[in-house]
């Protein structure tokens, strides 16, 4: 399977679709958070359970299904807990070895089903809470005033550090590389 090197055929890329030019500073941010959320849920289609859960290289614990379980966790952290100052919250995967979801019991297409509907769940509530939240609101990270937009600029970077190691993990599974 080859399209120049590139994931998809542009046309069947879902990032590439409806693109049109932003209309101000969230819709912009906005933009790139969606383009890498949906970037991780290609980097995982059409893999099994197993494949999912192979790890990146010793010592790593990186794997594809432990990038999803994390990423619920950072979206439920920022979105809930500190947007919303809902920081009785538990966060999730605590109480799994502190590793931040990245350890997980044997993989199985419950385990799978289970940390996609938490993260596509987080991803959701992440959504509603930017629609009705300004980018010059200010909250409390760590004793320090925060705009919401460095948040959103947070999550863009997180995103991005974690599709690359995403791009390296699919990489070992399969050998597909791509955008």
């Amino acid at each position: 399977m080859s399209f120049d090197g590139m994931w998809l055929p542009t046309d069947q890329d879902p990032r590439m679709q409806d693109l049109q030019p932003t209309r101000g500073e969230k819709e912009c941010l906005v933009g790139y958070l969606e383009h890498y959320r949906q970037t991780l849920a290609l980097k995982c289609n059409g893999l099994d359970a197993q494949q999912l859960a192979t790890k990146a290289v010793p010592p790593s614990n990186i794997s594809l299904l432990g990038l999803v379980r994390h990423m619920a966790r950072v979206e439920q952290s920022w979105f809930r807990r500190v947007i919303e100052e809902r920081m009785d919250l538990p966060r999730l995967f605590q109480e799994e070895g502190g590793d931040t979801g990245f350890t997980f019991p044997e993989a199985d297409d419950d385990l799978v089903r289970e940390a996609h509907a938490l993260w596509q769940g987080e991803i959701a509530y992440a959504r509603e809470v930017l629609d009705r939240t300004d980018l010059d609101t200010v909250v409390d990270v760590h004793g320090e005033p925060t705009e919401v937009r460095d948040i959103i600029v947070h999550m863009i970077e997180e995103y991005a550090r974690h599709c690359g190691h995403a791009d390296l993990v699919r990489e070992r599974v399969d050998g597909r590389t791509g955008q």
